[in-house]
């Protein structure tokens, strides 16, 4: 028996929209970041990259369970004395980029690394309905009808 490898030949992209409207972060996050690794694949190959491309619209509409809105947090810090800075995850998704609270949970579901970042780079996010990618043709992945769970009514 041999352990198959897969080459750059071998692997096949495929383009894939997500509408995140009511769909709840963190299942969102977990099933992204499992596409966009390659892990649905069964020529899957931990070193190679050979997941999908996801684009991501309705961002802003994304919904969390809980009082995530108000008691989640995002830290960082300036490099100044006394720079530590916070955000809510509420205050995010009113704010001018609402789109960066899904690319923070998926990045932090990817491997950190080289091979993180280039996985990373084939994740679209976008705040509203558009999308400059309809030339790609990308199959919509419908993730409210894969668990009752992945959505949240309210």
């Amino acid at each position: 028996m041999k352990t198959f490898s897969a080459k750059p030949s071998d692997i096949e992209k495929k383009w894939l929209i997500i509408d995140a409207e009511g769909v709840v972060l963190g299942r969102l996050a977990s099933i992204v970041a499992a596409r966009l690794r390659g892990k649905h694949k069964p020529i899957f190959t931990p070193h190679m990259d050979c997941g999908d491309n996801v684009i991501i619209v309705n961002a802003e509409k994304v919904k969390l369970t809980g009082r995530k809105l108000s008691d989640k947090k995002f830290y960082w810090h300036t490099g100044h004395p006394g720079g530590i800075k916070e955000r809510t995850i509420g205050q995010l998704l009113n704010g001018r980029f609402p789109e960066r609270v899904i690319e923070k949970a998926v990045e932090r579901m990817v491997p950190r690394g080289p091979l993180g970042r280039q996985q990373m780079r084939n994740l679209k996010v976008y705040a509203g309905v558009t999308h400059p990618h309809e030339a790609q043709q990308p199959e919509k992945l419908d993730l409210a009808a894969m668990n009752d769970k992945n959505v949240r009514s309210r």
